[in-house]
Formats: C-alpha cells, structure tokens, sequence
C-alpha cells in the first residue's frame, strides 16, 4: 500500500524548507527581529541552491545522497543524566583558568560551563549576547560568511538560534583558552542541530580559541555548523577545531575568517569522527602584513568520509601562509583534500606553501587530493604539493628487529606520520591526549 502524502516525511531540501514555514514566526521573538530580513535571504539561497550534487565541482568527490535521504527532526531537549555528563567532562580542558562553553543538541548547558572572564573578556551563549551587543553582533554575524554557493552556510543562517559569542577587547592577552564544546546525545530519530558562532579579537588581541564537536556512540543526527572569526589588527588567535562525532552522524561545516592588518592567525584541525563529514576554512587576509596557518589531520576507518575544503584569499600585499594537511585512512574509507591559495592582482610579495600528504593503511582506502594555485599576481612566491603513500616496510622491519611488536611498531610509525600536525598544538594538555588518541585508536585497530 503507498503510504499517503500526509504521513511520508519530508527529506532533503524539501524537509527544512517546510520547517523554516512553521518556525519563522518564532525567529522574530526576543529582540532579535533585524534577523529576519537576513534569515529569509537565506532560506531563499538555499531553497535556489538546494543540496549540492556530484556536478558541482566543489563536491565531485562527495556524494550527499545518505544525508538527503534522512528525515532529521529539530533536536530534542534532554535532561543531563549521568551518562551525558559524563561524556561531556570527557571532552573538557585541563588547563587551569579555562573558559569553557557546553552546548548539548544545541542547548547551553550551563551546569557545564565555566564563563568567569574578566577584563572585557566575552564568553556567552550567542543568543543572549544578541540582547546586549547588539551593534558589535550586527557588524559582524553573517557578514562574512557568504551564503552564495555554500547552501551549508545558507541553511545554518536561516535557522540561526544559537551557538557561542567571545570577545577579546584591544590589548587582551589571554593565557588560558577558551573552549567551545558541542555535545550530541541519542534519540529515537535523526536530528539537526545548526551551531552558529562569533568569534571576535579585537585590535592587538591574543587568545587560543578550541571548537570540539562529539557525540554519543551510536547517535544519529547531522551538525551543520557555522563560525565566523575576526582578527583585529596586529591581533594573534589560535583556533583549534576538533571533530570526534558519533560514528553514524553527519558533520558538515565551516570556517570563515577575516584578518585586518599585521594580525597572526593559525588554524588547527583534527576531523576522526563521523560517518560523512566536511570542514570548509576560508581564510581571508585582508590586511597587509598578515600571517595565516593552517595545519590538519584527518583519520578515517571504516566507511568513513572525511572531506577537507580549505581556501588561504590573499588580499592584500605582503602577506604569507603555510598550510599543511595530512590524512591517515584504513578500511574502506575515503578522504578529499582540496586546498586552494588564491592571489589577488594587488597582493603582491605574497609567501605562500601549501602541503598535503596522505597515509594510506590498505588497498581500499582512497584520497583525492587537489592542491590549488591561483595567481594574479606576478611579484610572488608561492608553491604547492601532494604525496600518498604507505607505511615504509624496511623502516617496520627495522623497528621489529629491535623487539617491538609489529602492532605497536606500526602504530609509532603512524603517530610520526601525524606528529608534524599535532606537535602544532601549544595547548599542552591537548597535545598529550590528541597524541594517546592516535595511538591508542590504531594500537586497538590492530593496524
């Protein structure tokens, strides 16, 4: 019997266009009515564009299919039982004077958090600061993360609730780092969270800022993320993006960065979880004199696919970026860089490398890299790569003749492999428990 139009549930495009119908009166509540103009701009680009297909050349290598299948539910709200905290403290800094924000399904979790700043210091649910920054946030919230050809971004801006606000004033320099976590529970059916969050660092600012994403094993659900990051001039961040999603979850999202003049601005990213997931970082120098880095690391198992778009916009002359991106892959599963330095015909002496080598652990694991220049300068340096390979045999042998197990001796050769990246982590506790991670993680794989 064919199940009537009224009982099938909506999926794809259709489903949050639906959704957006019934929610959109809701948006306008708690003096955040100047949205709405930008909500349904967004909701109209993304009903234009819809879900990308295998066509579109920034998703050739990524097949949506799975994910437009679902039908995702708004998320559930959850009381926080032990398992749940449990989880979430997991996950927590170690680092004394940590300033750390905890959503779960999309909800502030205050019992969580730890939001004692001082000095002007701004850590806070992104809804609530709207009530009371309310021109800082309209000069900044979705003003650079640009809705055309990024229906992700789009759909994240017209259901935009929630996610995390930090301000760093002019001339703070922040120790400890602040920490945003992002906590996904089970529930009976697949859900949709959509993270939003500023990130603002004021003239001469310095902070080191860790975005983390997991979820409970097993729990299904899509987190479709957005953050904006702002650094001031002659302003130093940090920013540390850690994805350890639930291995049956979908993970799409992105970064957007701007710099002013002479600021500094590094970017670190782990992707290990998930079953299909992307990060997007676009980063745009538009000042003169910038730094930018970007260093990431992605290991997949499985059926895993992990998906890295990265863009280093060089804007402005004297400028220069280092990019560095290494994948680890086992089982069937499937990775995709493409990493693109892009030089605007005024930007000239810019200085940039860009580099990404992949790791693979069996014959049915797959990469496809394509690192990217685009020059419109003529007063440049800049150079790029690609290498894939296996584990060396005779450095295995060596190290097997010396007594150690061909498991653990495996298993150093690939946390060599990935140390270059994580060696990049100046958050000391992080560093130490990403590095008993990896290990651990292909120790037990038997890899």
């Amino acid at each position: 019997m064919t199940a009537s139009p009224l009982t099938t549930p909506l999926v794809g495009k259709e489903q949050f266009l639906a959704e957006f119908e019934r929610a959109e009166s809701a948006f306008a509540d708690n003096g955040r009515g100047w949205l709405q103009p930008i909500r349904r701009e967004a909701i109209h680009r993304f009903a234009q564009m819809g879900f990308p297909t295998r066509r579109n050349e920034q998703w050739r290598h990524t097949n949506l299919a799975a994910l437009e299948s679902q039908a995702f539910r708004r998320a559930p709200d959850v009381s926080l039982n032990e398992e749940i905290v449990a989880f979430a403290r997991s996950f927590l800094l170690a680092e004394p004077g940590a300033l750390q924000i905890v959503f779960v399904n999309g909800n502030f979790a205050p019992e969580l958090s730890s939001l004692a700043a001082s000095d002007g210091v701004r850590v806070s649910p992104l809804a609530m600061a709207m009530l009371d920054e309310g021109e800082l946030i309209r000069r900044h919230l979705a003003r650079h993360a640009r809705l055309d050809e990024r229906p992700f971004v789009a759909l994240n801006t017209a259901f935009l609730r929630d996610g995390a606000f930090v301000h760093i004033p002019k001339e703070r320099r922040l120790d400890a780092p602040i920490h945003l976590l992002f906590v996904s529970t089970s529930a009976a059916e697949p859900f949709v969270t959509h993270p939003r969050n500023l990130l603002i660092a004021d003239e001469g600012a310095e902070a080191k800022i860790v975005e983390t994403y997991a979820g409970l094993s097993g729990a299904a659900y899509f987190t479709n993320a957005t953050t904006e990051l702002v650094v001031g001039p002659a302003a130093n961040v940090e920013h540390y993006k850690l994805q350890f999603e639930s291995p049956a979850a979908f993970h799409l999202a992105t970064i957007q960065v701007r710099q002013e003049r002479a600021s500094r601005f590094a970017s670190h990213t782990l992707s290990t979880g998930g079953l299909l997931a992307r990060n997007d970082i676009n980063v745009a120098l538009a000042g003169e004199g910038c730094e930018g880095a970007l260093h990431g690391l992605y290991l997949g198992a499985g059926k895993q696919h992990l998906d890295s778009h990265t863009l280093l916009e060089h804007a402005s002359p004297r400028c220069s970026s280092r990019e560095v991106y290494k994948g680890i892959l086992d089982g069937e599963s499937s990775a995709v860089f493409n990493g693109c330095i892009q030089v605007h015909p005024h930007a000239q002496k810019t200085d940039a490398l860009q580099s990404n080598k992949c790791l693979l652990l069996s014959d049915a694991a797959a990469i496809h890299t394509q690192p990217q220049l685009k020059i419109y300068a003529d007063d440049v340096k800049c150079t790029h790569g690609a290498s894939v390979g296996r584990l060396d045999q005779s450095a295995l042998h060596y190290l097997r003749s010396r007594g150690i197990a061909e498991a653990e001796a495996r298993a150093l050769m690939i946390y060599a492999f990935a140390n270059e990246v994580i060696d990049g982590f100046r958050i000391d506790s992080l560093r130490e428990r990403l590095g008993r991670r990896i290990v651990e993680r292909f120790q037990r794989n038997g890899v």
